[in-house]
């Protein structure tokens, strides 16, 4: 494993996939965010949430 890191940048690689990592995050919250059911910012009621689950789950 020592010759892998022969060939990187330690630091360098350690920046990059923090790098990366951070923008995974922010690209899984803002897809979650643009979503009616996890958008935790607006503050749907209860009562809206409901409605909006029985407006999408299939008749029985």
């Amino acid at each position: 494993m020592w010759r892998v890191w022969r060939l990187y940048d330690p630091l360098r690689a350690m920046v990059v996939q923090g790098v990366f990592l951070f923008a995974l995050a922010a690209m899984i919250h803002l897809i979650l965010l643009s979503t009616a059911r996890y958008n935790w910012l607006d503050g749907m009621t209860q009562e809206q949430l409901k409605a909006a689950e029985a407006k999408a789950a299939p008749a029985k």
